[in-house]
C-alpha cells in the first residue's frame, strides 16, 4: 500500500511541475500575443517532439524531456548594427562571433516583411519587461494560490500550550524514538506530575501566550528550578521542578546541536485557518530563505559534489526534479500521515518550488528571464538619459552581445543539472 501511495505522490508532483512550467510559458506567451509579437512555438519539455498541433501561426506541443519549456518569440535578437536581417550572413573568424552571427541569422530565417513590425526587439521597453517578467510572476501567482489553499483552506496545525502527552524519559534528539530504559532519567514533567490536558499558564511567574514562547523559556532555564502553573479541570495547580539539560537541535539553526533545558511535554495541535496577511508573511519568509539558497548556490553545489562521491547529503541542499520527486514520495508516506496532511505537504512543496523558479528566473543573466529583463531596463535607462540630455536616441539594446555569457551560463546550468540528478540517484535526500 505504501508503494502505491509513494508512486501517487511522485505522479501528482510531476504533474504539478509540468503544469507550473506550462503556465510559466503562458505567462510569456499571453502578453506577447497581446502586444502583437509573433509567437511561432509553445512547447513544454525539450528534445524530441512527442505531440504538437498548430493553431494559427503558433505550434503548440509537448516534448520528450519534461525538464522545462519555451516560447519562441520572433525577433528576440536585433540584426547586427547597420545590418539588414535579410542579407546572407558573412563568415566570422572568431568562434564566439561566429556563434553570435549564426544566432542572428537563425532569428530571421523565417521573418517576412510583414513581420518586421512584430519583432520582439522593436517593442517598447515596458512591453518587453511585461513579457519577460510574465513567466516568473506567473510562478509567484501559482505559489500564492497554493499557499492560500494550504493556509486558508486546509488550515495549519499549530501547537497550543495544552499538554497532549508527557514523555517518560529525558533523551537527546539523537536517541528520540527509542523505548525508555531504567537507566534513562525521568523527565521533569513526569516528576512534576503534569498530565495530558493541562494548560500551562505561567512559567517562572511569566504568562505563557504560545508554545514557541514556552519552548524558549524552558530551553533558557537550563537545569534550574522552575515554577509552573497549569489549569487542570478548571482548577489552578502549581508545581515546582528543576528542568534537565539535553542535546537538542537549535531553534534558529536546525543543523546545530546545543545543550538546552528540557521539560518533557508535547503540545496539543489545533487547526487554525489564517487569512491573507499570514499567507503574505509565510511567502515573505520563504522568499528570504529561497534568496539565501540562490545566493549560496555555488557553495551548496560543492556540498552536492561531495555527496555524489560519498559524503553525507545535506537535507536543506539543492535537488533536481528527480530528487524533488523522491522527496514528494517520502512526504506522503513518512510518519503515515493522513490524506489531509499528504495534500498539504505536496501543495506546500509545489508552492515552494514555484517560488524558487520565480526567483531563480529573476537572476539578471541570460539565458534566464532576468537577463532579458535587465536588458529592457537598461534600454529604458539609456534612452531616458539620452532624452534628458537631448542626445540622439541610442536605439535598442543589443542582447546578442551577451550571447557568450548566455552560452556559458547555459553550460553551467546543464552541468549543475547533471550533477544534481546523479547525486539524487546515488545519494538522495531522505526525510525518514
Amino acid at each position: 500500500m505504501n508503494g502505491l501511495i509513494y508512486a501517487t505522490g511522485v505522479i501528482v508532483f510531476v504533474i504539478g511541475v509540468a503544469a507550473s512550467i506550462a503556465l510559466h510559458e503562458v505567462g510569456h506567451m499571453w502578453p506577447a500575443k497581446r502586444f502583437g509579437i509573433k509567437v511561432t512555438q509553445y512547447f513544454v519539455g525539450f528534445g524530441r517532439t512527442v505531440w504538437s498541433i498548430k493553431r494559427g501561426e503558433t505550434e503548440y506541443g509537448v516534448k520528450a524531456i519534461p525538464l522545462g519549456g519555451y516560447v519562441k518569440l520572433v525577433g528576440m535578437l536585433p540584426p547586427a548594427p547597420g545590418g539588414d536581417p535579410h542579407e546572407l550572413r558573412k563568415s566570422d573568424t572568431g568562434m564566439v562571433s561566429q556563434f553570435v552571427a549564426d544566432a542572428r541569422h537563425a532569428e530571421y530565417e523565417h521573418v517576412t516583411d510583414a513581420d518586421l513590425d512584430r519583432l520582439f526587439y522593436k517593442k517598447p521597453w515596458w512591453q518587453k519587461l511585461i513579457v519577460m517578467a510574465g513567466g516568473p510572476m506567473t510562478n509567484v501567482l501559482i505559489a500564492a494560490v497554493l499557499f492560500t489553499v494550504v493556509i486558508s483552506g486546509f488550515g495549519l496545525e499549530e501547537p497550543t500550550t495544552t499538554v497532549r502527552a508527557v514523555a517518560d524519559c529525558a533523551v537527546s534528539d539523537a536517541e528520540a524514538g527509542r523505548a525508555c530504559t531504567d537507566a534513562d532519567p525521568i523527565t521533569p514533567a513526569r516528576r512534576a506530575h503534569l498530565q495530558p490536558g493541562d494548560q500551562i499558564l505561567t512559567f517562572n511567574g511569566r504568562s505563557v501566550h504560545g508554545w514557541t514562547q514556552l519552548t524558549r523559556m524552558i530551553r533558557a532555564n537550563g537545569d534550574r528550578q522552575a515554577t509552573i502553573v497549569v489549569r487542570r479541570h478548571g482548577q489552578l495547580v502549581e508545581s515546582r521542578v528543576a528542568t534537565t539539560v539535553v542535546a537538542r537541535a537549535s531553534l534558529d539553526d536546525p543543523e546545530r546541536t546545543q545543550k538546552v533545558g528540557f521539560l518533557g511535554v508535547e503540545p496539543t495541535q489545533v487547526i487554525v485557518h489564517h487569512g491573507l496577511p499570514t499567507v503574505a508573511a509565510v511567502m515573505r519568509g520563504y522568499t528570504v530563505a529561497t534568496a539565501d539558497v540562490i545566493v549560496h548556490l555555488p557553495q551548496r553545489m560543492v556540498d552536492v559534489v561531495k555527496a555524489a562521491f560519498g559524503a553525507p547529503r545535506k537535507a536543506n541542499g539543492p535537488v533536481s526534479v528527480v530528487g524533488a520527486s523522491r522527496v514528494a514520495g517520502e512526504l506522503v508516506t513518512v510518519d503515515n500521515p493522513s490524506w489531509r496532511d499528504r495534500a498539504i505537504r505536496i501543495l506546500s512543496l509545489l508552492a515552494s518550488l514555484n517560488l524558487f523558479l520565480a526567483l531563480f528566473n529573476f537572476v539578471p543573466l541570460l539565458p534566464l528571464d532576468g537577463g532579458h529583463i535587465a536588458g529592457a531596463l537598461w534600454e529604458a535607462a539609456r534612452r531616458g538619459w539620452a532624452r534628458l540630455r537631448r542626445l540622439p536616441d541610442p536605439g535598442y539594446v543589443d542582447v546578442a552581445r551577451m550571447l557568450p555569457v548566455a552560452y556559458g551560463v547555459g553550460a553551467l546550468l546543464l552541468v549543475m543539472g547533471v550533477l544534481l540528478i546523479y547525486a539524487d540517484i546515488v545519494n538522495p535526500v531522505r526525510l525518514s
